[in-house]
């Protein structure tokens, strides 16, 4: 599998990398997935159920909204 740096901007607006392995390169919704899965582990549970099917990239869209969490790039190891 590949690494992916996804590179982020967190709640306390310091500029953060995380590595995932995926076998091909992640969008934005799913990088938003895997953040949200490793840092705000409960909030990943929660249903996205009032965005989704409604909004394009609900789980950006929570991240960045509820968590001041904004993805800035993802880019191969």
């Amino acid at each position: 599998m590949q690494k992916w740096k996804v590179t982020f901007v967190d709640d306390h607006g310091e500029q953060v990398d995380e590595v995932f392995e995926s076998a091909e390169c992640p969008n934005n919704e799913q990088a938003a997935k895997l953040i949200r899965a490793r840092r705000l582990p409960v909030a990943a549970e929660l249903d996205l159920n009032d965005l989704e099917g409604r909004t394009d990239n609900p789980t950006v869209k929570s991240l960045k909204l509820q968590n001041s969490i904004q993805i800035l790039g993802i880019t191969p190891i």
